[in-house]
């Protein structure tokens, strides 16, 4: 069932033009300032854009402006936890194993205390699905398990809302989700 979804709602992603993108990422950006008009964390995870995902850079700017640390997933081995690198704007990033724009080996790591993670697709109850590898999770689990759980903000188009993704026991459900038709608050920290 979930991968029935995630490819329904990738494939609706996907076939947004540049443009919509553009226009919906900026109106996810306006609510996510909207409700964190100050930065959500001292130390803040969030993914690079690919595949059509809500580009979130201009917030990241305004809150790095603030004294924010930003940070970029590490995509681990098969089975680990994500692992972040600290991220500004000058920072060189290189490929990593999935082709996705990653800090360098040498980057400091950095222990987020809030995660803004890209949504596949999404419920009301603010389950995910992400791209199946269950890195966030794992991340979500790994960080709860060192410190104390970042908060968890999904962000993701409406065209990715669905009735249920029927969550798994292993799937942490979201504390926020922002899309450009607005702001949910789904768990108290």
């Amino acid at each position: 069932m979930q991968n029935e979804i995630r490819k329904r709602c990738l494939v609706a992603r996907e076939s947004l033009s540049g443009q919509e993108v553009a226009l919906l990422s900026a109106e996810v950006v306006k609510r996510l300032l909207r409700a964190f008009p100050q930065p959500p964390g001292k130390r803040v995870g969030f993914c690079w854009p690919i595949r059509n995902e809500p580009d979130i850079r201009p917030a990241i700017h305004i809150w790095q402006a603030m004294g924010m640390m930003a940070a970029l997933p590490v995509t681990p081995a098969k089975g680990e936890a994500l692992a972040f690198r600290l991220w500004q704007p000058e920072s060189c990033l290189v490929p990593d194993g999935r082709g996705i724009p990653a800090p360098p080996e040498n980057a400091p790591e950095v222990i987020p205390d809030a995660l803004l993670i890209p949504l596949v697709a999404f419920d009301a109850a603010g389950y995910r699905i992400g791209y199946g590898g269950g890195f966030f999770d794992r991340a979500l689990a790994s960080l709860a398990a060192q410190s104390a759980r970042p908060l968890a903000i999904g962000l993701g188009f409406e065209l990715s809302r669905v009735a249920d993704i029927q969550p798994q026991p292993h799937d942490w459900p979201m504390d926020w989700l922002v899309t450009e038709a607005g702001i949910w608050r789904i768990r108290e920290e």
